[in-house]
């Protein structure tokens, strides 16, 4: 068994930690300063990591492609996945002429840009991050967006920029019940401290997200929609995770947003003109649609919740879970060990591949997507073709996804992302601050929140333990910070342009476009975090 090493390079942990960020440096510099396209820095990047991986921390040439592999292999499924399905479902939609009528009964609530935004990319997206997550809420809200007329990048940046408040809760609270299992502390205290984090912050998106397409201007003129939006959903997010627990907080919050957005629709209308400055196709009048026109037209996106909500619903999940198969990775499984202060004790790392082909999120999407195609009569050649053409639309970023998790779980079984994560531990009393920044580091290498908390979630608790500081406040903090990386990490902006049908070569500005907000999200997590830790200790969970 070949033990991880945390400080390779002359037992120095700065030294090492300049070493293991070399993968990150690349990705930064090809996409903030070259502008390649993501799938050419995510393979640079993996490349950087394999020569930190073998040279530095002399991690044995067959285990590093393993762990390759096995990254590889989780980002084509379940992400992957979930990513092709929803766009399938899109683009039925799309062919089958149904979501021009979509479009014609969203600009009947509202044509204006930025309450569309705020409907669909904000509160319809939160909604399905709750009911399903991994990518699904960019996916489908990012190709609405494009198919309303928005150009496809203010499309894709706008729902990176939304799909925040609600990630630390999605996909029926599984980030935090992922950290609950890690870290051994009760999972309804930590679902209040994440809540208490979160709900400060998710009261001000919509307005930021206002802001960022139109400027202060913008927001005055709708600062009673984006008001009303914040409050009922923080409000309800707080409430819903401090008294009832993870499951159903986006649920349940985004549905207070969506219903209270509607009836403020109906009743008020903003008195200002907007354009929004991003070439998005001019304003149409909205065709009226009788009824029956309308639900067949929306049928495919009732369908998409009905089985999300289906798939989430434990006693189906536990059913559809039979015929799944989980198996440890041919020569990566427990080949490696984990050693303290990452983990309590010396332990094996474990490395099993969960292949659940029928419960994963993205097959619930490809039922909806089949049905969807029975419902609007679509024939098994329009059927093939609008599949064919999926599959060539995202061979590109099913590949930068695939080579951004290979990298990241190389740099997780190599040690490397370990050796980060203490060196952030090492800031002493600017610790609460920087374990925001620690899951937002954790959520920008994988792409998830779920996946930030099982990586660093027991270095948080090791870590508070020995600085005297409130455990279940730092390992909330992780869930908390790490949203605002999912907004910049490269297989979001690979599911954002693949549904919104950007050019390669556009990715690397939405990355610089949504970096800077990332980082000022963050900071203002963290510095919730010291509040919490220094001022108020007493509101912490």
């Amino acid at each position: 068994m070949w033990s991880q090493n945390y400080t390779p390079v002359a037992g120095n942990l700065w030294l090492s930690a300049l070493v293991a960020a070399i993968p990150i440096f690349t990705l930064l510099f090809l996409l903030g300063v070259k502008r390649k396209p993501a799938w050419v820095a995510a393979l640079y990047g993996l490349g950087a990591a394999a020569v930190v991986a073998g040279l530095f921390y002399r991690m044995p040439p067959g285990t590093l492609l393993n762990s390759v592999a096995f990254g590889a292999a989780f980002g084509l499924f379940p992400i992957g996945w979930v990513v092709f399905c929803a766009i399938l479902l899109y683009r039925i939609t799309l062919e089958t002429g149904k979501f021009e009528i979509v479009k014609d009964s969203v600009g009947s609530l509202t044509e204006d840009r930025r309450l569309q935004a705020l409907l669909i990319a904000f509160a319809f997206g939160a909604f399905i991050e709750g009911a399903a997550g991994f990518g699904t809420p960019v996916a489908v809200a990012a190709a609405m967006l494009a198919g309303l007329g928005f150009s496809p990048f203010y499309a894709a940046g706008i729902c990176l920029l939304a799909n925040t408040a609600p990630v630390a809760f999605g996909s029926i609270g599984t980030p935090v019940l992922t950290l609950a299992t890690i870290t051994g502390l009760p999972l309804e205290k930590l679902s209040a401290g994440v809540g208490r984090i979160c709900a400060p912050v998710s009261l001000i998106v919509p307005a930021y997200l206002i802001v960022v397409m139109g400027g202060w201007r913008g927001l005055k003129g709708v600062f009673t929609a984006t008001a009303i939006c914040g409050v009922s959903f923080a409000a309800t997010q707080f409430v819903v995770s401090n008294f009832v627990g993870p499951q159903l907080t986006d649920i349940l919050s985004s549905l207070a947003a969506i219903g209270s957005l509607v009836v403020l629709f109906k009743l008020w209308k903003p008195k200002d003109e907007f354009t929004l400055g991003d070439n998005s196709v001019a304003h149409h009048v909205p065709r009226r649609h009788s009824g029956g026109e309308l639900l067949l037209a929306w049928g495919p996106y009732a369908l998409l919740v009905i089985f999300v909500l289906l798939w989430g619903f434990k006693p189906v999940q536990n059913q559809l879970n039979t015929v799944s198969f989980a198996f440890p990775w041919p020569g990566l499984h427990n080949a490696i060990e984990r050693i303290p202060p990452v983990v309590g004790t010396a332990s094996p790392y474990a490395a099993m591949y969960n292949f659940n082909w029928l419960s994963a999120s993205g097959t619930a999407c490809l039922f909806a997507a089949i049905l969807s195609a029975l419902l609007l009569r679509m024939s098994f050649g329009e059927f093939r073709r609008v599949f064919m053409g999926t599959v060539r639309q995202l061979l590109l970023p099913l590949l930068t996804i695939a080579a951004v998790l290979a990298l990241a779980f190389l740099m997780n079984y190599c040690g490397a992302t370990a050796t980060l994560g203490l060196a952030f531990a090492a800031t002493g009393v600017l610790f609460p601050f920087f374990s925001a920044m620690l899951g937002w580091l954790g959520v920008f290498l994988t792409g998830s929140d779920t996946s930030a908390n099982a990586l660093f979630g027991n270095l948080q608790v090791i870590t508070a333990n020995r600085l005297e500081l409130n455990p279940l406040l730092m390992a909330a903090s992780n869930s908390s910070g790490g949203v605002m990386g999912k907004m910049i990490s490269l297989q979001s902006i690979a599911v954002a342009a693949a549904a919104t049908g950007m050019k390669p070569s556009e990715e690397a500005a939405l990355f610089r476009f949504t970096l800077k907000h990332s980082v000022i999200l963050a900071i203002a997590i963290g510095l919730i975090t010291v509040f919490y830790a220094y001022v108020v200790p007493a509101w912490a969970p």
